[in-house]
């Protein structure tokens, strides 16, 4: 385990210096972040004096270097727009968008997994039916459309829910949180509705999937000839060899929620670092961006690092090997 552990840890590293690289380099065509920080009026002497302040015209390994060891120390530059440090912005945003993601996880795992569970059990019944046709609308519509459509309905029509913004927040040693207050609760129920239907309908097929494999196999039968409860039968064995190869989809779909959340944000006006990266780009605030990257990046490498040591401790057979 240690030396499976240092090797994941080793390709980590890499994987987070390539992309580090690619977010420095690619980010340097959006456009000229002096444009977006300076006035028509401004002469080209002071617009060259706010290039060489900022050190855009050294060259690209020095810019790098200096951006790769400003990011190890948890700095990520100034912002252009803001003129403020980029991880003051993300102190500032982050705590929104981990509120988000996390509901949206617990909502999209839980309730995938037990309507997989149950629509394999029960697949044959008008119920499990329903909901299979119900998950096509979760696979097929795009998150932006699903959000508009919620917001028609449950703020416009009905106004029911709050339909942008983060209602009511609470200011706990530093950190923002919106789940002690009603407000907050009532705000964060459609863009977490939003942000984790497709994932929910994505678990929900591939648990049924698995869960039909597994309930086929010859153990499953061996143990209703034995006479052992259903409900141990389901969920005691069956559930959990169902639930090996899910893991690891579901590393990468947990990256995704905070990845894809930039169009959840964008269309409730949810103050995470999805907007601001969106604004960013119309600003072309370079760190800002280069800093999101890294940031998104950063979560895929750990969840994925994560999910790759339970798979061992879960699969004995890898745990063997």
């Amino acid at each position: 385990m240690p030396a499976l552990i240092l090797k994941r840890l080793t390709e980590s590293i890499l994987v987070l210096l390539v992309v580090a690289l690619i977010a420095f380099l690619l980010f340097r065509f959006v456009g000229d972040p002096v444009s977006s920080m300076v006035g028509q009026d401004t002469s080209l002497s002071d617009r060259a004096a706010l290039r060489d302040a900022l050190g855009l015209d050294d060259p690209v390994l020095v810019q790098f270097g200096r951006f790769l060891a400003s990011v190890v120390q948890g700095d990520f530059g100034v912002s252009y727009r803001h003129r403020i440090p980029v991880s003051d912005l993300l102190a500032e945003r982050l705590p929104a968008t981990l509120e988000l993601a996390l509901v949206a996880t617990i909502l999209a795992i839980s309730v995938g997994i037990l309507l997989g569970v149950y629509t394999a059990i029960h697949r044959r019944k008008p119920l499990a039916q329903l909901i299979m046709t119900g998950s096509l609308i979760g696979v097929s519509l795009p998150t932006f459309l699903i959000g508009i459509l919620l917001i028609l309905v449950f703020g416009v029509w009905l106004r029911w829910l709050p339909t942008y913004g983060r209602g009511e927040v609470v200011d706990i040693a530093g950190w923002s949180t919106g789940l002690l207050t009603a407000s907050g609760w009532a705000s964060l129920v459609l863009p977490a509705f939003t942000l984790a239907l497709f994932q929910l309908t994505l678990f929900l097929r591939l648990v049924r999937a698995e869960m039909l494999d597994v309930l086929a196999t010859d153990y499953i039968r061996f143990g209703r000839a034995r006479g052992i409860p259903a409900k141990s039968l389901y969920f005691r064995h069956a559930l959990k060899n169902t639930l090996i190869p899910v893991i690891t989809v579901m590393g990468l779909q947990i990256g995704s929620i905070i990845a894809f959340s930039i169009i959840t944000e964008s269309v409730f006006q949810w103050p995470g670092v999805g907007l601001m990266f969106i604004q960013a780009i119309g600003d072309a605030d370079v760190p800002v961006m280069s800093a999101y990257l890294l940031m998104v990046a950063f979560v895929f490498v750990a969840v994925n690092l994560a999910v790759d040591l339970l798979y061992v401790q879960i699969d004995p057979r890898l745990r063997h090997a």
